[in-house]
């Protein structure tokens, strides 16, 4: 199915050179992984339980992990109104509609593609927001899903998430200090450290490119999708500043979801973290925003030439 949201071709040609690049970097892992351990079995087959349980499973545990529960129509009216009319028009199957009890306002759309998608939204997101804020906000998650990056997304995070794990592992495991280790044992399991922590930075650089832009392409699909530019942007500007006056050591268990999220979990502190940031500045959103109201102005404008 065909949405009406507005479609980005560039956003269609960074998705598929990040999933090309990023498979060839999960075959190079995974044969390195088989070279250094010498059981390819258990490699692919570990490997391929993952990235299917991810794949499959992603929505559940994002919502778990935001404490997210799937709410009908009675509980929340309005949220499944707002819903249904973007839905409606964007002529996009409608997702499951949750909600997270949780105080940051946020929202957050995944899913595998667009018939089995979840939209997210907070409790502190509801209380903050006018109802055309809230449209704008929604709006732009559904793009996620008409986008169907967000399926790209989970997929591509994949391979960052194996090689994190592997590199804890090999850490907590303290491979380089147990005596009852040889030697060649630690010469193996600092390898896969090393290629595990390499193919964590590859991969991690590559999703953060894709993940900055499709922040602003479904910013763009919002905005022209509503008609409404700076009810986005005013949305963006006032999550943003809730968000920045939360301690960043509240905001850590929240911060593995920021590529997902409406708005990075991110505390007040400028930091290096800001430079690694799942999503544009805040300055680059609103300035896209701006010249998307001066566009439609120009496009209402009566008696202008066609």
């Amino acid at each position: 199915m065909q949405s009406r949201f507005r479609s980005d071709r560039r956003l269609t040609v960074r998705m598929t050179v990040t999933l090309f690049l990023l498979g060839l970097l999960y075959v190079a892992f995974v044969a390195a992984l088989i070279v250094l351990l010498k059981s390819w079995v258990l490699v692919v087959v570990v490997a391929a339980g993952m990235l299917g349980a991810q794949y499959w499973f992603s929505d559940r545990v994002a919502l778990f992990a935001m404490r997210g529960r799937v709410v009908e129509r009675e509980e929340y009216p309005e949220l499944h109104a707002v819903i249904d009319r973007l839905c409606a028009i964007a002529d996009l199957p409608k997702p499951v509609v949750a909600v997270s009890d949780l105080g940051m306002p946020n929202a957050f759309a995944t899913g595998r593609s667009p018939e089995h998608a979840v939209v997210c939204v907070t409790t502190g997101l509801l209380r903050r927001l006018e109802p055309a804020e809230l449209e704008g906000v929604l709006a732009h998650e559904l793009s996620h899903v008409a986008h169907k990056d967000v399926a790209v997304i989970t997929v591509a995070s994949f391979l960052g998430v194996i090689a994190g794990l592997i590199v804890r592992f090999a850490f907590y495991s303290q491979v380089f200090g147990g005596g009852r280790r040889d030697q060649n044992t630690a010469a193996v399991f600092a390898a896969v450290m090393g290629v595990s922590a390499a193919v964590y930075a590859l991969s991690f650089l590559m999703i953060r490119a894709l993940s900055r832009y499709r922040e602003l392409a479904a910013d763009r699909a919002a905005a022209h999708l509503t008609g409404r530019p700076s009810a986005l942007a005013s949305a963006l500007t006032k999550v943003s500043g809730d968000i920045a006056r939360i301690p960043t050591k509240d905001l850590r268990t929240a911060q593995a979801f920021n590529a997902f999220y409406f708005t990075p979990a991110l505390g007040a502190e400028p930091g290096v973290a800001r430079l690694f940031s799942t999503h544009p500045s805040l300055e680059q959103r609103l300035d896209q925003l701006g010249r998307i109201t001066a566009e439609l102005g120009e496009a209402a404008t009566p008696g202008r030439a066609g």
